[in-house]
């Protein structure tokens, strides 16, 4: 059961418990995501924006610069396009603006914050599967829009059907609040004594 991933043993240099946080970090990056999302931006960008090297460090290095992420939300809008100016650029803090950019556009866009990576997780690789996450989020409100502008396969993406408010009619949200409701008075009083299930399995022999 104890057995290390041997795999991991060339990533660098051990710093203790930021190495132990690090791998644990990069066990959520999804390298069959990495496929879907570069397949898709590439759909939805055209092949001008290239394609990265298979891996996490080629798809860090494809989107460390904020062009592929500026033209991929810039996509998704008509003319009015939120990000203004793509460029490429070698300078860090030119690269990270472009970055920045993409995020405040895609929390324009409707990307809930607690699904939005930070600045540094992709320019200096410290979270690339919050980067995936953010761009999965994208992808998802997206294909739930349905205003056209959506490019390739909608079953990559869940749908964000439960934001879609308007679909729902007054007796549904009605229903809804109700079921709310009956949630959150079973979470107050007597009914806590079935909490107590999960007790025997602490016990270590």
């Amino acid at each position: 059961m104890a057995q290390q991933n041997t795999g991991m043993a060339n990533k660098g240099p051990s710093y203790g418990m930021s190495r132990e946080v690090q791998g644990k970090i990069d066990k959520k990056y999804d390298p069959e995501l990495e496929e879907r999302l570069v397949q898709w931006i590439v759909n939805q960008c055209g092949s001008g924006v290239g394609k990265p090297e298979a891996g996490k460090l080629g798809f860090q290095a494809w989107l460390k610069d904020g062009c592929v992420l500026g033209e991929l939300i810039n996509s998704l809008h008509g003319s009015d396009k939120p990000v203004k100016k793509i460029q490429k650029s070698d300078m860090a803090f030119k690269q990270m603006e472009q970055i920045s950019q993409f995020l405040n556009a895609a929390e324009r866009y409707g990307v809930n914050k607690t699904d939005m990576f930070q600045t540094v997780d992709l320019w200096e690789g410290k979270d690339l599967a919050s980067v995936q996450r953010t761009l999965m989020a994208v992808g998802s409100i997206a294909v739930t829009k349905e205003d056209g502008m959506f490019q390739g396969n909608p079953d990559w993406f869940f749908k964000k059907a439960q934001e879609n408010r308007r679909d729902f009619s007054d007796s549904q949200i009605k229903d809804g609040k109700n079921v709310i409701g009956l949630q959150m008075g079973s979470n107050k009083g007597a009914s806590q004594s079935g909490m107590s299930y999960g007790r025997p399995r602490q016990i270590m022999s």
